[in-house]
């Protein structure tokens, strides 16, 4: 006789109660984790070797804090630098992080359909401007509409209706003393210009 078939066992998280697979689109991912290590670690490998690299540095943190050097100081030193300068994302893709130590505010002119044109203003965060305060602003005074939106680089610019990239470097001047000349810079051609 055939033999019977057996009905499959479902294992469920305790944390979440979704079924491990599904514990990644959860809310509570990260208290998860532990579980999933100790109990499923066959579905998701990353896991154990991102445990094994934070382990790996906190190690590594511990010895120089304490100042006792050991046989892998230099791989130790190179992990630790490449914290400060990369970040990783979960999923284990890495996001370098931007140079902050440059401040330019850089515009650029961008047409479209063939007669209006867009100014972006980028860069004047980095001057302890509150972009929503000077989009207000540059809206008032060139009568047009301005607003913040997030740029391809996921990062927030101004966008203001109307080619007024040459009038707009001595308004920045004037109206936020903090923001050199020689900081502002056009994109023109694909090259970056000096508004000065």
């Amino acid at each position: 006789m055939a033999e019977k078939p057996q009905p499959i066992r479902v294992i469920y998280c305790p944390i979440c109660s979704l079924p491990p697979e599904y514990c990644e689109f959860g809310s509570d991912f990260d208290k998860c984790k532990p579980w999933l290590i100790q109990n499923v670690p066959h579905i998701y490998p990353d896991l154990i070797k991102e445990a094994n690299e934070n382990d790996i540095d906190k190690v590594a943190d511990k010895l120089q804090s304490t100042g006792i050097s050991s046989g892998t100081s230099a791989a130790a030193a190179t992990s630790a630098s490449k914290q400060e300068v990369v970040k990783r994302l979960p999923g284990g893709k890495i996001k370098k992080k931007a140079c902050l130590d440059r401040q330019e505010v850089v515009i650029e002119k961008v047409v479209r359909n063939k007669r209006k044109c867009i100014t972006t203003v980028k860069g004047l965060e980095l001057f302890g401007i509150k972009l929503s305060d000077a989009s207000k602003k540059l809206g008032k005074k060139f009568a047009t509409g301005a607003s913040v939106v997030k740029g391809p680089t996921e990062k927030d610019q101004i966008d203001v209706q109307g080619d007024i990239a040459y009038d707009i470097v001595e308004f920045i001047t004037d109206t936020w003393p903090d923001v050199p000349e020689a900081a502002i810079f056009f994109i023109e051609d694909g090259r970056k210009v000096p508004a000065a």
